[in-house]
């Protein structure tokens, strides 16, 4: 039988989520991803 996970870890794990989007921001990577994104979307349809 399995044992249940703390109730804690569900909060840990979405916080430990935020605080790496907010570095992956400060760094200014949403550029760099939302950039990949127009070039990969662009090239699926055929424009790029």
């Amino acid at each position: 039988m399995k044992r249940p996970l703390p109730r804690w870890t569900g909060a840990g794990a979405a916080a430990l989520g935020l605080l790496f989007m907010a570095y992956g921001l400060s760094r200014g990577e949403m550029e760099v991803v939302f950039a990949k994104a127009v070039k990969l979307c662009l090239e699926c349809i055929g424009i790029g």
